[in-house]
C-alpha cells in the first residue's frame, strides 16, 4: 500500500472507531443515574452513620449535573466500545506484523484485560473503604460536602491506577521474552518488589485502612512472583532451544 492508502484505510478506521464511541457515550449516558447511585454508596453511608446531611454530592455550577453525566458518558462509552476501536487499531496494525509477533500481540493483550478489569474491581471494592476512613478526619461540627467533579475524578483515577498496576507484570513478561531481564533477577529482586508494593498500597490508600493496604499489597506481590517464575518457565525453554541448535546458551544471552 502506498502511504496516501495508508492514510485513508486509518481515516476510516478512524471514523468507524469515532462512532462506535458516539453510540458507546450514548448508551452510557443513558445509564448514568445507576452509576452514579453505586459511586456515591459511601456517602450515603457516612450520613447515616453521623446523622442527616453529614456528607452530600454537591453540584456548585448550573451546568455541572450535565457536566459530570458527559465526563461519565465518555470513560464509560470508552470502555463499552473498547472491542470496537480495539479492533480498528488491530486491523490496522496487523499487516504489517510477523505471525510471531501476532501471537505474542494477542497473548499479551489476552492476559492485560482480565488483569485490568481485575485491578477496577479491586478499586471498586476498596475506594469505599477510603472514602469512609478519609471522612472520619473530618472534625467535629464539621459536615463532608463532596464536589461532584472532583469526587468522580477521585473515583476514575484511583479505579485507572490500580488498574494500570495490575497490568504491570504482563509488561514484566514481555522484557523478558524480549531479552532484557531474566526471571532470576526478578526473583533476586524480591525484596526491592515487596516494598515498592507495600509503599504503593499505603500510598494508594489511607494509612488507617490498613485492610485494604494489605489487601492490594498482596494482590501485588503475588502478580509480581507469578511474572518472575512465569519468566524463569520461559528461560528454561529458550535455555533447551538454544542447547538443541548447538548454542551456548551463556554466550546467547551475552
Amino acid at each position: 500500500m502506498s502511504l496516501g492508502e495508508h492514510l485513508r484505510e486509518a481515516r476510516r478506521r478512524l471514523i468507524i472507531a469515532v462512532i462506535g464511541l458516539v453510540i458507546g457515550m450514548v448508551i452510557a449516558f443513558i445509564v448514568t443515574d445507576p452509576v452514579i447511585w453505586y459511586i456515591t454508596e459511601p456517602i450515603r453511608i457516612l450520613d447515616e452513620q453521623h446523622g442527616t446531611d453529614y456528607a452530600k454530592l454537591v453540584f456548585t455550577g448550573v451546568s455541572s449535573g450535565f457536566d459530570l453525566r458527559l465526563r461519565m458518558a465518555f470513560s464509560i462509552g470508552l470502555l463499552l466500545s473498547a472491542p470496537v476501536w480495539m479492533w480498528q487499531i488491530w486491523a490496522f496494525i496487523m499487516p504489517g506484523l510477523t505471525r510471531k509477533e501476532i501471537k505474542y500481540t494477542v497473548a499479551f493483550v489476552g492476559a492485560a484485560i482480565p488483569l485490568f478489569f481485575g485491578g477496577a474491581y479491586v478499586a471498586v471494592l476498596v475506594a469505599p473503604h477510603v472514602i469512609e476512613v478519609m471522612s472520619n478526619f473530618v472534625p467535629d461540627g464539621g459536615v463532608n460536602y463532596f464536589d461532584s467533579k472532583q469526587y468522580y475524578d477521585f473515583i476514575l483515577k484511583f479505579i485507572t491506577v490500580i488498574g494500570i498496576s495490575f497490568v504491570l507484570p504482563v509488561f514484566m513478561v514481555a522484557l523478558n521474552m524480549a531479552g532484557v531481564i531474566t526471571g532470576k533477577a526478578m526473583l533476586k529482586g524480591w525484596r526491592i518488589a515487596i516494598l515498592v508494593a507495600a509503599l504503593f498500597a499505603a500510598i494508594a490508600t489511607p494509612a488507617a485502612d490498613i485492610f485494604s493496604m494489605l489487601m492490594l499489597g498482596g494482590i501485588l506481590i503475588v502478580l509480581y512472583f507469578a511474572a518472575a517464575f512465569l519468566s524463569i518457565f520461559f528461560d528454561r525453554r529458550k535455555r533447551k532451544r538454544q542447547i538443541a541448535a548447538g548454542l551456548d546458551p551463556d554466550l546467547a544471552t551475552a
